[in-house]
């Protein structure tokens, strides 16, 4: 297997200079996460990509990756908005309108004809495009539908255990702090997916491209949406929760690095089975 080009960390991780103004706090930890994230943006997961049977094997992972990443989007919301009745103003008016537009376009985006749908189902198609096996997302759903907790749903459903552990992180995370909430979802996930995606969309390239075409659009979609507007979104989040308290932009660190831990984790994991 041929290394990796390695990616320049100037173009991983320069979040800070989006956000119209310059943020020292917000520079420190992106300089504190640049190589997790050099690792992630140089994985061998991207070179190992090579198969139809390869890809499938890893959307039967990623698609519980694709899921848990809305019940971090609906926890900024439950705590970051009022989703109660009667409805009052609460926070800062500014992040209200970043965590609904966020929703908004998680949950009710345009598929490839137009119509409205959430990135999950997309993804979920995408996955029956290819031919990848969808039973055991949907029987976690299933399970989820009816009650069952979390953690019991992905050993019911026969999760893959690398997605399970992923799973079981991030909803040790949607636990924490709004800090935490909102730097797990900011480091972690809309300011990682835009140049990860592109890892992916570079490599489908090579395999067979009509045959993956929703899975493209899928990924040209977050990359479109997370490199342009939510990756700034989600940082001003934390920056808002953070404020100037370095007690809490150590909270936002140590979130972070969990995060990134996790996913690494996750694609080492693809890997490891791919290889066996």
């Amino acid at each position: 297997m041929q290394p990796k080009t390695p990616v320049r960390p100037a173009a991983v991780f320069n979040s800070s200079t989006r956000l119209g103004s310059y943020n020292p706090e917000m520079e420190s930890i992106e300089q504190e996460l640049a190589p997790l994230r050099e690792r992630l943006m140089n994985h061998e997961i991207y070179e190992s990509l090579g198969s139809e049977e390869v890809m499938k094997r890893f959307m039967e992972h990623h698609i519980f990756a694709v899921w848990d990443f809305m019940s971090l989007v609906k926890t900024l919301a439950q705590r970051l908005t009022c989703v109660e009745t009667p409805w009052i103003p609460v926070g800062n008016a500014r992040v209200r309108r970043f965590v609904n537009e966020i929703v908004l376009e998680e949950e009710s985006d345009l598929d490839e004809l137009g119509r409205h749908t959430s990135h999950f189902e997309l993804y979920r198609r995408a996955m029956q495009s290819a031919g990848a096996d969808v039973t055991a997302i949907d029987r976690f759903l299933a399970e989820i539908r009816s009650g069952t907790e979390v953690t019991r749903a992905l050993e019911i459903s026969k999760a893959p255990p690398a997605a399970a552990r992923f799973v079981n992180t991030t909803f040790s995370l949607t636990r924490g702090s709004d800090v935490e909430v909102a730097a797990a979802f900011s480091w972690g996930r809309e300011l990682l997916i835009s140049p990860m995606f592109q890892e992916f969309v570079d490599k489908l390239g090579e395999v067979q491209p009509e045959k993956w075409a929703l899975l493209r659009f899928y990924l040209h979609r977050h990359i479109e949406k997370d490199g342009s507007s939510h990756g700034p979104m989600a940082n001003e989040i934390v920056s808002s929760l953070c404020g100037e308290e370095p007690k809490l932009w150590g909270v936002a660190l140590g979130a972070g690095v969990r995060a990134l831990e996790a996913r690494i984790e996750l694609w080492d994991e693809v890997v490891a089975g791919i290889s066996d």
